[in-house]
């Protein structure tokens, strides 16, 4: 998900680029995003109109659309919060896309398993399941701490401080 100042942020960025309507700026952060935001009418709109309240941003009707144009103020303000990476460039963007996917493929076979599967194999596919959970929990453990190793030496157990009661 994108904070409501990223967006704010990009559409300062797009603005600067060129003058917009609405859609072209949610159809651009879309591409320029490889499509990891989903931005929509429903979080650009009322942002253009509180940069429009601030008098950061004017709107015209051309082509009878109404597009918005940076005012003076606006310009400074883009540029103040313009920094070396735009706000729609998210690094990892294609491999969390890639990861999006699988965990959908993922998803459509637990279906299939609980669907068409007998006992004993609905059984190991929630076994399969659960350890799948314990080690992205300790993937996330490992990259959130510089050493991923406890006092002792010995890597954290994955079962402590399980929000599900499961060991």
């Amino acid at each position: 998900m994108v904070r409501r100042g990223d967006v704010r942020t990009a559409i300062l960025a797009l603005l600067a680029e060129e003058p917009m309507h609405g859609y072209q700026i949610i159809g651009v952060l879309n591409e320029r995003s490889g499509g990891m935001w989903r931005v929509s009418a429903g979080s650009v709109y009322p942002t253009l109109q509180q940069l429009e309240d601030e008098g950061l941003v004017t709107s015209e009707l051309r082509d009878g659309r109404k597009v918005y144009v940076l005012t003076e103020d606006g310009k400074a303000v883009a540029a103040r919060t313009s920094t070396e990476r735009a706000p729609w460039d998210m690094p990892g963007s294609s491999e969390a896309a890639d990861l999006r996917d699988l965990f959908t493929q993922v998803g459509a076979a637990v279906w299939q398993v609980s669907h068409v599967g007998n006992a004993a194999t609905v059984t190991r596919a929630g076994a399969i399941l659960t350890e799948a959970r314990r080690s992205l929990y300790r993937l996330l453990a490992e990259d959130e701490r510089p050493d991923a190793t406890t006092a002792s030496g010995s890597a954290p157990d994955p079962s402590v401080g399980d929000d599900h009661g499961e060991p």
